[in-house]
């Protein structure tokens, strides 16, 4: 998905992600669901943890949980108000990593859920996309 990014000033292409609300709580799997149903309007038929991974570990607690989502069903997305003007779309392998070479992707959670990805597909754990 692609959306204009406050922080860095432009608009920027990423795996969906987000956080809870303020005062709402739930698993990593029910906020995976949640944020990909509100920013691409897809439902995901199953949910495949594929790691934990902190961000920034020198400076902050935070950490990332990325998922396999697949058996999408296709719906209307929900964005919040502040995510108004994003939009999705589906690009190949070869798509996806131009536009990490051309700068269209930079958001380094959604290069760890890739490299993520691969290292699982090269296990066997998920079949190769």
């Amino acid at each position: 998905m692609e959306e204009y990014r406050y922080p860095v000033a432009r608009r920027s292409w990423s795996f969906p992600q987000g956080g809870f609300p303020h005062g709402e709580t739930g698993t990593p799997e029910e906020l995976a669901r949640r944020e990909l149903a509100e920013e691409t309007g897809f439902r995901a038929g199953t949910i495949r943890p594929l790691g934990r991974l902190t961000a920034s570990h020198g400076m902050t607690t935070q950490h990332c949980n990325h998922f396999l989502a697949t058996g999408l069903i296709p719906g209307p997305p929900s964005p919040e108000p502040e995510e108004i003007g994003i939009r999705s779309a589906w690009v190949s392998r070869e798509e996806f990593e131009q536009m990490t070479r051309d700068g269209r992707i930079t958001d380094d959670s959604t290069l760890a859920a890739y490299a993520l990805l691969l290292l699982a597909e090269r296990r066997g754990e998920v079949p190769a996309l």
